[in-house]
C-alpha cells in the first residue's frame, strides 16, 4: 500500500519517466480518414503522460463552433455529465457519472488513479444519477434541472421504446417505465440482462434500440490495454451484445472492439455505427481510435491486430487466425483522441452539408503530447460511407497551456435540430445552433 506522504513522490515518477518519450505530430487531425498513415510502434518503460488540468469555464466562457453557430450553456452545475438522450415531447435526460479510486490498489493502478483524478476523471464516489433538463420556452436554456433517477448505479447509455426506458448500468441493462412528460422515475430500475463487471477497467456501457425495439444494443469494454490480466477476463467484453429485452438473452453480435461506446445507426443504410478506443503504449501517433459500420458476427482485431490486420508483437501467444479475420474499421479518429460520443445528422436545422454526416465527441488523451481530442468533430457522409476531409467543429475546451476548461463526452441532436454536449469535467450541457438570419 502507498501512503499518502509518498503519492506525490509516486506521481513526480511517473511523469518523468514517462516525460522521456518524444512528441506526437502537431497536426491536429492527424490519423484521420479511412487510410491513414500509421508509423511504426515505438515504446517506452510507461505510456507518455500528460494530463490537462481542468480549470471549468468561468463566467461567459464558452466552447467555439465555426461562424453562422452560436453556443450556448443549455444547462450547468451538474455532476460528471456523461450521456444524453433526448426525449420525443424535447425533455433531455443527462447520465452523471464517474470512474471511481479503486480499493487498495497495486502501484500501476496507484499512479493510474493519481493520474487520472488530476485529470478529473476519477472521484471518491460516483454522482450515480440521471437528470431531466425542460427548456419548456424553447429559449435554448433548460430552466428546469430535476432528478429523475437517483442512486443508480453508475449509468451511462440510455434508449427509450414506447413507455419503456432502458439504462446501461456498469454492470448490465435496467429498465423503468416512462410516461411522456414525466419528471421523475416510479419505482426502482428492473434488471433485464446481466453484462461483464468485475475489474472493469473499462465500465462504460451503451446501449441503442433498433428502429423496430425488439433488440438492444450494447457496448462493453475490455478489462485491459492489450489482455495483459489473461484472455478469461476478457470473456464477454470488447464487443457488441445484441440483447432481446422480451426474453432476456443475449449474444455477442460483434467482437474484437477494444472499448467501443457511442452506437448510432447510419441514416442512409441503416447499418449499426460505433466509436472505439484503441490501445496504448504504442507511441503518441499509434494506433487511431475510430469509427466503423458494424458487421453481425464481425471481428475487428483486438487484442491480436489493430487497424485490420496489422499485428500487435506485444501479445503472445500470437492467433494469425483470428488475425486473418479481422475488418478493417471504416475511419480513423486520430490518435488518443478518447473518441466516445457518435451522433448521425438526421436534422435539418444545420446547413445541407452537416445532414447525414457523423459528430463525435472527443473526450481528450491523458497520454499524448501534445493534447490531442478535447473537442467535438464533424464528418460528413455520402451514401451511407464517410466522404471528405474531418473538420473541428466545437473546440476551445483547452486553455493553450496545458489546461482544459472541459471534456466532450457524449453528442446528441435536439428536437429542434440543434446539437447538445455533455462537458463532464466542465459541468456542463452545450447546445450549438445555427444563428437565425
Amino acid at each position: 500500500m502507498i501512503t499518502r506522504p509518498l503519492r506525490p513522490l509516486v506521481l513526480g515518477a511517473a511523469l518523468l519517466l514517462a516525460a522521456c518519450s518524444g512528441a506526437g505530430s502537431p497536426d491536429p487531425l492527424v490519423g484521420f480518414g479511412p487510410n491513414p498513415d500509421l508509423p511504426p510502434p515505438t515504446r517506452g518503460p510507461l505510456p507518455q503522460i500528460a494530463i490537462a488540468q481542468p480549470l471549468g469555464w468561468s463566467g461567459t466562457e464558452a466552447p467555439r463552433a465555426p461562424e453562422g453557430f452560436e453556443v450556448t450553456r443549455f444547462a450547468g452545475a451538474l455532476a460528471h455529465p456523461r450521456w444524453l438522450l433526448v426525449l420525443p415531447n424535447g425533455d433531455v435526460l443527462v447520465a452523471e457519472s464517474s470512474s471511481e479510486r479503486k480499493g487498495k490498489p497495486g502501484f500501476r493502478d496507484h499512479v493510474a488513479n493519481l493520474l487520472m483524478g488530476r485529470a478529473g476523471a476519477i472521484q471518491r464516489t460516483s454522482p450515480n444519477r440521471i437528470t431531466l433538463l425542460r427548456d419548456a420556452d424553447g429559449d435554448g436554456l433548460a430552466e428546469l434541472q430535476t432528478p429523475f433517477i437517483e442512486n443508480i448505479r453508475r449509468p451511462f447509455g440510455m434508449t427509450l421504446v414506447g413507455d419503456t426506458l432502458y439504462v446501461a448500468q456498469d454492470d448490465g441493462i435496467v429498465k423503468l417505465s416512462y410516461r411522456s412528460g414525466q419528471l421523475k422515475a416510479e419505482g426502482p430500475p428492473e434488471r433485464v440482462f446481466d453484462l461483464p463487471a468485475g475489474r472493469n477497467h473499462h465500465w462504460t456501457k451503451t446501449v441503442l434500440a433498433s428502429p423496430d425495439g425488439k433488440t438492444l444494443y450494447a457496448t462493453v469494454g475490455s478489462n485491459s490495454n492489450i489482455a495483459e490480466f489473461g484472455m478469461e477476463e476478457e470473456a464477454g467484453r470488447a464487443a457488441i451484445w445484441a440483447i432481446d429485452p422480451a426474453t432476456r438473452s443475449g449474444r455477442l453480435f460483434a467482437t474484437g472492439l477494444r472499448n467501443p461506446v457511442g452506437l448510432d445507426f447510419e441514416p442512409v443504410t441503416g447499418a449499426l455505427w460505433t466509436a472505439v478506443n484503441e490501445r496504448d503504449e504504442m507511441g503518441p501517433d499509434l494506433p487511431p481510435d475510430y469509427m466503423t459500420s458494424v458487421v453481425d458476427g464481425g471481428f475487428y482485431g483486438w487484442p491480436y491486430s489493430y487497424f485490420g490486420q496489422i499485428v500487435d508483437e506485444r501479445v503472445q501467444p500470437q492467433r494469425p487466425d483470428l488475425v486473418a479475420m479481422a475488418l478493417k474499421p471504416d475511419y480513423a479518429l486520430g490518435p488518443h483522441t478518447a473518441s466516445l460520443g457518435l451522433a448521425f445528422y438526421r436534422a435539418g436545422d444545420f446547413p445541407e452539408k452537416y445532414r447525414g454526416g457523423a459528430f463525435i465527441g472527443q473526450h481528450g488523451s491523458w497520454n499524448r503530447k501534445p493534447l490531442n481530442g478535447y473537442r467535438v468533430v464533424f464528418v460528413p457522409f455520402a451514401d451511407g460511407k464517410p466522404t471528405g476531409p474531418p473538420e473541428i467543429f466545437l473546440d476551445g475546451f483547452l486553455t493553450g497551456d496545458g489546461k482544459t476548461r472541459g471534456r466532450p463526452v457524449g453528442v446528441a441532436v435536439d428536437r429542434t435540430g440543434a446539437l447538445l454536449v455533455a462537458d463532464d469535467t466542465g459541468k456542463a450541457v452545450w447546445r450549438v445552433a445555427a444563428k437565425r438570419p
